[in-house]
């Protein structure tokens, strides 16, 4: 890790609390330098209680973020492309929460303009840097499991509707949708970490009896895998009071089941495998009911990936599979046909 890199975070809502913890957990490797929010009452209760040194209210191509190393946008995918100009007018590396952008369009063209100004791109889909998955990969990759014939996701999560209360909560114009864009992302991005990229998919989604909001707090769909791979996809809000998502993954030399943190590897040469352990990934009520450890991770690689001048383990580019996964399954769920999921 490089000795120090300051960061400014933008945005000060929900997230960026658990972005603040996991930077001041880095024992000063990174350093939480300034805050930058709309709200000025907003942005300094976050800055006193972070102990943020500088608050911005405004940021065009004029301002002086000499002092920054990198940005850290947590603002809801809506309020983001603003950000470039002034971003590449002085060379900031960007790390972006997820999702990139409401549409895959939308993220297509964020990726791009980021590429076009030379400024590194990474983006938060911190459940890649699980341990757990990580070994998993590691499985996968040296042939343990055989060829991955069948596969199953499921996210049973639940949000109770003061979550979608909120303003633009759960809308197409904040978020680009519901449970699949803002929840199941984050499995659906491991799942093609795991099995590599979808050809089709038959989708549903609904937005249930259990909520009031725009989008969908329900999809289901069944996939065929480029490799030949068939599988299928669940991921709710609806499913009280909430449980741990869950991957399947069924090979020709045996079957892997890796929930929350805890993987079981189940060899058809009789051996087994138990690592890890059950952790929160806030799947209940309270989304933020999840360690920062796996945001740190996330914080620390964009900051030595900067230092080091090379790409960081999650490029912006490498995001835009899950968004083309979700724009087939959301197309598919509106015609009711089977649908190809658009290349990247």
């Amino acid at each position: 890790m490089t000795d120090q890199t300051k960061a400014l975070i933008v945005g000060v809502g929900m997230v960026a609390d658990m972005h603040a913890n996991a930077i001041n957990a880095t024992q000063g490797r990174v350093i939480l330098h300034a805050a930058l929010g709309r709200r000025p009452d907003a942005v300094d209760r976050f800055a006193k209680k972070h102990g943020v040194k500088t608050s911005l209210y405004t940021l065009d191509e004029e301002a002086d973020l000499s002092e920054i190393d990198i940005a850290i946008v947590t603002t809801p995918s809506d309020a983001r492309r603003e950000f470039i100009a002034p971003f590449a007018a002085q060379g900031i590396p960007l790390l972006v929460e997820k999702p990139v952008a409401r549409t895959l369009e939308e993220a297509r063209a964020f990726v791009s303009a980021c590429e076009d100004a030379q400024i590194p791109l990474g983006i938060v889909l911190q459940h890649r840097m699980r341990w757990s998955a990580r070994l998993l990969m590691d499985r996968i990759a040296d042939g343990r499991l055989g060829e991955i014939a069948s596969l199953e996701l499921r996210v049973p999560w639940w949000r109770d509707q003061s979550y979608y209360d909120s303003p633009g909560r759960g809308s197409f114009a904040r978020d680009g949708g519901g449970v699949l864009m803002t929840q199941a992302i984050h499995s659906l991005d491991l799942l093609l970490q795991f099995c590599g990229p979808v050809d089709t998919v038959q989708a549903l989604t609904s937005t249930t009896a259990l909520h009031t909001l725009e989008a969908e707090d329900f999809a289901g769909a069944v996939m065929r895998f480029h490799s030949g791979a068939v599988g299928s996809v669940m991921a709710s809000v609806t499913h009280f009071p909430g449980g741990a998502e869950e991957i399947i993954l069924n090979g020709t030399k045996g079957s892997a089941h890796l929930a929350s943190d805890h993987l079981r590897v189940f060899y058809q040469n009789g051996e087994t495998e138990e690592l890890g352990k059950d952790a929160a990934t806030g799947g209940g009520a309270d989304p933020m009911a999840f360690s920062h450890a796996w945001h740190q991770a996330v914080i620390e690689d964009f900051a030595q990936a900067v230092a080091d001048q090379r790409p960081p383990a999650i490029t912006g580019r490498s995001a835009l599979a899950v968004h083309a996964l979700i724009d087939a399954i959301t197309r598919s769920a509106s015609t009711g046909q089977r649908t190809t999921v658009e290349p990247t």
